[in-house]
């Protein structure tokens, strides 16, 4: 079985003292690639160090999160667009709206957002989606994108079917990780509606670690339980889990 952690942030400093320990848990447990979501220019370093370390194995995107959009956006908007004209990136991301922990840029963010979103459109990039209490916002965002040609992933997904159709039917993807495993989420009937084929693999490590390790750092070995969760709500072999989702990410990410 061949497995892509679609979503990680594996060069965080939670990995500094044994990221080599990291990949070959992952490795061993059928993980081949890993893909990087940028957050903002004080990781860029960090980041682009271990796509280099490992390459063939890990490919990193550039975009600036939500949650970084504060006073000084503009300057890391430009950042952003220094490197995309520098070098080729899988994906802008993880980009979108985040109005959970904070509102005040509210207005930044959508700016923020509809940028990056024209730059994957001028570069022909997919985009991967990070929202928050904002996802209609987002979707009726994306929608004249993606009318356009823009798709990517909705990261992290975790809302009802009705949405889940809505961000489908714009030939997006949705990012399902360790939140399958947890309880009461609703998210297990939304996946028994849904088609595989528009489903992708992610941990967001070092974060939302799946059950059993709920409560310890996450990481892309988990992927296999994040599989093993889909294939039992979906009644098919998790063989069936890893080649859909992995050609789905290949396809997204082309590469």
């Amino acid at each position: 079985m061949k497995f892509i952690d679609s979503h990680t942030h594996i060069y965080l400093s939670d990995f500094a003292s044994d990221i080599g320990s990291v990949i070959d848990r992952a490795e061993d447990d059928g993980v081949k690639k890993y893909f990087f979501p940028a957050i903002d220019s004080s990781h860029h370093e960090e980041m682009l160090a271990l796509e280099k370390k490992y390459q063939a194995k890990c490919f990193a995107m550039m975009g600036l999160h939500p949650c970084s959009v504060k006073e000084n956006y503009k300057e890391e908007l430009k950042i952003v667009e220094d490197w995309l004209s520098r070098r080729t990136f899988v994906a802008i991301g993880e980009i979108g709206l985040d109005f959970y922990w904070d509102t005040t840029y509210t207005k930044q963010q959508f700016e923020a957002f509809e940028l990056q979103m024209q730059w994957a459109l001028d570069k022909n990039l997919p985009i991967v989606i990070h929202t928050r209490n904002a996802i209609q916002e987002a979707i009726e965002l994306v929608l004249p994108y993606s009318k356009k040609g823009l798709t990517g992933i909705f990261h992290c997904y975790g809302d009802d079917l009705i949405t889940a159709n809505k961000i489908i039917d714009m030939n997006f993807y949705l990012g399902i990780g360790g939140v399958v495993t947890y309880k009461n989420t609703g998210l297990n009937e939304v996946l028994k509606q849904i088609p595989l084929s528009s489903i992708v693999l992610e941990t967001d490590a070092p974060y939302l670690t799946p059950v059993p390790y709920r409560g310890k750092r996450n990481e892309p070995a988990y992927i296999k339980i994040i599989a093993e969760q889909i294939a039992r709500i979906k009644d098919v072999s998790i063989v069936e889990v890893a080649r859909v989702t992995t050609s789905n990410a290949e396809k997204i990410f082309k590469c």
